[in-house]
């Protein structure tokens, strides 16, 4: 059983057919679909599933904490089912793709507390920016 799928049955939540596909679609590293990816590969798994269906599991999924919504550059929100390890993310400027990132130490440490302007930080939302080994120009 993934690690989606056991955090969601310790929450107890109803586990029904679509539900679970749309869990199981989700597991993995460096996962971050968009909800049209997960309608394709859920369909695929149970034809019968509706997009309906898919964005509301979805819309659950992120109001519950257990997948984080990414978004990156104006391009379609995508998907992480790991929102339990902090991290952050690699993204291509040229396909999209996103891989998770774990640096070493703590982010909240660079940022001066003459900048905090007052504010209480509870979280930090690092984006990394770059070309990956397919969009970049060979030498």
């Amino acid at each position: 059983m993934s690690d989606l799928l056991e955090r969601l049955r310790g929450r107890g939540w109803r586990m029904t057919a679509q539900r679970r596909v749309v869990a199981e679609v989700l597991d993995g590293e460096h996962v971050h679909l968009t909800a049209d990816e997960v309608l394709a590969r859920a369909t695929a798994r149970l034809p019968e599933i509706s997009r309906a269906t898919v964005y509301n599991t979805l819309g659950e999924l992120v109001s519950l904490g257990e997948v984080l919504e990414v978004a990156t550059d104006g391009r379609a929100k995508r998907y992480d089912p790991n929102a339990h390890r902090p991290h952050h993310h690699l993204v291509c400027s040229g396909c999209g793709t996103i891989r998770d990132v774990h640096p070493t130490g703590d982010p909240l440490a660079d940022l001066p507390a003459s900048e905090h302007f007052g504010f209480t930080v509870s979280g930090v939302e690092v984006t990394y920016r770059g070309l990956c080994p397919t969009c970049a120009p060979t030498p």
